[in-house]
């Protein structure tokens, strides 16, 4: 299940799907559970906007937000619309994260996983389907989190488990956002396998930092 992704730092100030994957390089942000990321999502007016949001979902009811680290990292296509937890949310709180890439683990041993980077080959960016949730209380202020949709695994993401976020094709966007209406039927029919074009590659370990540089010497 996805752990990790990379978005550019840039993405904060873009909203539209052009600028977004059009966008010149910048710094890459990784980003993990209970790290934050820019979401895009409507605004009271309906806009595009993009805020920060953790990762990590927390019902507007929980007793505690650390409720998220663990638990609420993933919404399950299938069960979306139903799931309490998940349920308000996805009729009124949906959003995306673009991101360059995703990490797939494959699992070795219960304790032991190879990692995997998942990139798209033919755009720079890609959307992937988000739920959030603001989480406030008085004594401790307010928190908006959101959760990743996942889907059955594509057959590139197969090889090596069996589920992956729920990444939209473009044509979706509007009607996820809820830009325009769309019926539970429709917005469930966009949350699929992924059938653009990828590439995975075996994650490997960084490279040793270079080592210091001689002390001076008078000698």
């Amino acid at each position: 299940m996805c752990g990790k992704f990379t978005q550019m730092m840039s993405w904060g100030e873009l909203v539209s799907l052009s600028e977004l994957t059009t966008a010149p390089a910048s710094a890459v942000e990784t980003v993990t559970p209970m790290r934050f990321a820019t979401i895009i999502r409507l605004n009271a007016d309906g806009k595009r906007e993009a805020a920060r949001m953790r990762w990590g979902f927390v019902p507007e009811t929980a007793a505690d937000p650390m409720i998220g680290a663990t638990r609420f990292i993933h919404a399950r296509a299938e069960t979306i619309e139903t799931k309490p937890t998940f349920r308000e949310a996805f009729f009124r709180r949906r959003g995306l994260v673009v991101v360059n890439t995703f990490n797939e683990g494959k699992e070795i041993t219960p304790r032991k996983t190879e990692q995997y980077i998942i990139t798209p080959t033919d755009r720079p960016a890609t959307a992937i389907a988000v739920i959030w949730e603001r989480w406030a209380r008085r004594n401790e202020g307010a928190l908006e989190t959101f959760a990743m949709v996942t889907v059955e695994a594509n057959t590139l993401v197969g090889t090596i488990t069996n589920r992956m976020p729920a990444v939209l094709d473009d044509a979706d966007w509007a009607k996820w956002l809820g830009e325009e209406p769309a019926t539970v039927d429709e917005l469930k029919a966009m949350l699929k396998p992924s059938t653009i074009d990828m590439k995975m590659a075996k994650a490997g370990k960084p490279p040793p930092p270079p080592a210091p540089d001689p002390e001076p010497t008078l000698f």
